[in-house]
Parts: C-alpha cells; structure tokens; sequence
C-alpha cells in the first residue's frame, strides 16, 4: 500500500510514458513524465477490463481516493458498472432541480413544434402562455403539485373553455412525459388523474341533417337561395362534394379540371401533421355534373383570379369562413346543419339509404387509413367507385329536392 509520502514524491523516468504505483484493491497512482499524477480504479465487468478515473492528487489525497475506490467497488457489488453509474452522474448535473415549467415546457416547444403545422404550433404556445404560464410557469417542475396544476385548468373552465381546458392538460402531459426521464427524483407523472376531475369533453359534434325527407327541404332551400353569386355557388357546390369547409372555400381555378370532372386538392392544404403535408399525396375529388356546371358558371365571373370564390373586399384571398355558415342560416337551417355537417350528412346517408361501400366514402373524406404495412392517406384508392358514387349522391340529393320518392339503391 503506498503512503502519502511515496505519492509526493512518486516520479515517472524521462523515457517512459507513464509510470504506475500500486496501492490496493486495483487502485493505483499514474505519474507522467511532466508531473501529473492522477488515481485510477482498474476492474473488470462481464470479463472485460476497465479503468474508472478517480481524480488528480494531490486534490484528491490518498484518503480521499481510497474513499472513492471503495463507493465504486460497491457499485460494481451492486450489479452497477461505475464508470456508467459516473456518465449518469455527469448527465444528470447538466439539469437542476430548479428546472421550472416554463423552461421546460419551452424546451419541449421547441423540439416538437417544427413537426407541426404553423397553426397547431401558435395556438399550442399561444395556450401554454395564456393558461399555464402565469399560474405555474416560474415553479420548479419538482415543486408543483397536481391542485396547483388542476386549479389553472379550472380557470380555463370558468370562462366557458371546456375543450381548451382539456388540449391545455393534454400539453401538460406532454411536458412532465418529456422532464420525468431527467429528473433527479422518481416522481410521477402528476397530470395522472386530473382528467376525471375536470368537465367532460367529447369533442365537436357539427348539427347535420340525416333525415333524407329533411334534407330535401334544405336542398328546395339553398336552390332559392338568393344571395351573392359567389356565395351561392359555394352553398350550392357544398351538400354535393361534402368536402371540408377551409378546402372548399380556398378552392383555386389551377386545382380544377372540369373537362376531366377532377378537384385535385395539394398535400399541403389537407388536414395533416406537417410530415404528412410534405410527403403525402394529394386529395382528388370527383365531380358531379352538376357541380362541373356550377363551376362553369361561375368561370365568367372569378376565372380570371386564383380563388374560385374569392372574398369581396380581396380577390386575393377567399371567402370568409362565416360565407356558407351565414348563408345557412339566413335559409332558417343553421342550427340544424352546419357546413362541416354535410360531411357527417353525406357519410351517413350515402351508407343507410344507397348502401355505398363505407371503404369508397372514407377515401372520399379523406380520412386517415391505415394499412397492414403503415401507409396513410391512400388518395387514389377507389377512384372509378367514387366518381360513381359522387354522381349517385348529386343525383339523390336532386331527386330528394323534388320531393320525390327516392327509391335505395347502389352505385354502380
């Protein structure tokens, strides 16, 4: 065993790299040839050798040293390899305990936000200021309690916000999930729970017409509908193609080909994630004939621009989402259907009274599909079927307006 004098005056020979100086239990002082000493643990894992530095002497003396081969020898008793155990360490220096939500949920903003949309991203961080920040952002995350948190959620409730309350604790969530697996003391995640303590959300239910007998009412409706010609087109055009309302609205001249009766909405205007906007494909809708004349109709009127339904005040931008909406309810049916409604019109409708294969009009609403293989969003899949189902809805919704009797039955 050596003795503080022996590593005083411990010198490594000019024409040696480095000179080594046994003390016990694998622990040795490495001397170089300028001066420098420095202990090491040598030992051995699974087989394999290692070395696990334990510091320079004489800042760290040979007390000191045995002090810390000993805390690494019982690591290694323990099952634990230290110069793993020592890399944690050093992980987990880089994170305080002081860590607060604001720093942290900020962090987690910035790493997520560039996978999302620009409008996911703003109302994300615009709730994250609003609803979480005053309250708790400047508390370290290992102080907050899960009252503290529930009792922001509530002031979100109290103004009427019921389905902001319920998106404000899904990024909280989102925020302790990311923080937990570098804290510096097993804690749980304290969002757990807090849901069943807040008003139920069930997410937006959009009035619809599924009453065929009613529908043709509404449809004798919007035929009368004596509004602007833009605004009537687009009110007309929406029970037939029962597309989104944003995609409908910014519908542009270069994504129609009406001699191949085809809407072609690009990747980047759908209902994405952002990697899915980017990479995905486009949306194609077919047209009825009847929605082809309507477009040609229009033609004369805003061809020469970029919207097919450009607003009033800008031709460069299009019309309002309150357009159709207001149209409706002008017509005495707002209440009971709604523009995105049509949607849920036409998918319910097109299945109980024409027995459509529900497959052919989910390809339609361009709703997420996965595959056995994970492919999403497949857009030209039952294309043939859907122009004939497209025609087959225009058809019915015309014979409905008559007032006629409708007889069920499929496309062809």
């Amino acid at each position: 065993m050596l003795t503080d004098a022996q590593c005083r005056n411990a010198v490594c020979p000019t024409d040696r790299k480095q000179a080594r100086f046994a003390d016990s239990g694998g622990m040795y002082l490495q001397v170089s040839p300028a001066g420098s000493k420095r202990w090491f643990l040598k030992y051995r894992i699974a087989g394999t050798e290692k070395q696990l530095a334990l510091g320079s002497y004489p800042d760290v003396s040979l007390t000191a040293a045995r002090k810390a081969r000993d805390a690494a020898k019982l690591e290694r008793s323990n099952g634990h390899d230290p110069v793993q155990v020592r890399k944690v360490e050093k992980l987990k220096a880089t994170r305080t305990d002081g860590d607060t939500f604001k720093a942290i949920a900020l962090e987690w903003y910035g790493k997520q936000s560039p996978q999302w949309s620009p409008s996911h991203a703003e109302r994300s961080l615009r709730q994250l200021e609003r609803d979480l920040f005053p309250w708790i952002g400047d508390r370290a995350m290992t102080d907050i309690h899960a009252m503290e948190l529930l009792a922001a959620l509530q002031k979100v409730e109290e103004r009427g916000a019921i389905e902001t309350a319920d998106r404000v604790l899904m990024l909280a969530r989102q925020v302790w999930d990311y923080w937990l697996p570098t804290a510096h003391v097993q804690q749980r995640n304290i969002t757990e729970g807090l849901k069943g303590r807040l008003t139920p959300y069930r997410g937006k239910i959009f009035a619809a017409i599924l009453d065929p007998v009613r529908m043709g009412g509404l449809m004798r409706a919007i035929k009368g509908y004596k509004g602007g010609p833009i605004v009537r087109t687009a009110l007309q055009l929406t029970p037939y193609l029962y597309q989104r309302p944003g995609n409908l609205r910014m519908m542009e001249w270069a994504e129609l080909d009406l001699d191949a009766a085809l809407w072609t909405i690009p990747s980047m205007k759908m209902k994405r994630t952002k990697l899915e906007k980017e990479q995905g494909e486009d949306h194609t809708v077919p047209l009825p004939t009847q929605a082809v004349a309507l477009l040609r109709s229009i033609h004369p009127l805003t061809g020469h621009g970029r919207y097919v339904f450009p607003g009033e005040r800008s031709h460069d931008r299009p019309v309002s989402d309150n357009s159709v909406r207001s149209a409706l309810y002008a017509l005495g049916f707002g209440k009971e259907q709604s523009w995105h409604g049509f949607r849920a019109s036409a998918r319910t409708m097109l299945v109980d009274e024409l027995d459509i294969d529900w497959q052919v009009i989910e390809a339609n609403l361009a709703h997420a599909k996965k595959d056995a293989n994970g492919t999403s969003y497949n857009r030209t899949k039952y294309i043939t079927q859907r122009f004939a189902m497209m025609q087959t809805w225009a058809d019915y919704l015309d014979k409905l307006a008559t007032g006629a009797d409708v007889i069920q039955f499929k496309a062809a």
